[in-house]
């Protein structure tokens, strides 16, 4: 796992219902990061993801513009711990 990074991602908007979380994995498979995807409670989506730099940038960049059905008023992104994920997957 070295050289790679682990972003908790927090995504603020109109994000839930408009099929953000399935494009999610397919931006996150297609730079090759794993982690998972899931809505909050509160409207927000949640996405914890694991991959190098270059992976990660264009990454964050789409959770900034979000689905095209939908838009994005905010996101946060933290640091975290690496936990090693195999592959992108959406979480109930």
């Amino acid at each position: 796992m070295e050289g790679k990074t682990h972003y908790n991602i927090r995504i603020k908007g109109h994000v839930q219902g408009v099929g953000f979380r399935w494009r999610a994995t397919r931006e996150a498979t297609q730079y090759g990061i794993t982690g998972f995807v899931k809505n909050l409670s509160d409207g927000s989506v949640y996405i914890e993801a694991e991959g190098s730099g270059n992976q990660l940038i264009p990454f964050l960049d789409w959770c900034n513009r979000g689905s095209e059905y939908g838009y994005v008023e905010d996101v946060e992104t933290t640091l975290g711990d690496l936990s090693g994920f195999s592959e992108f997957r959406i979480e109930r």
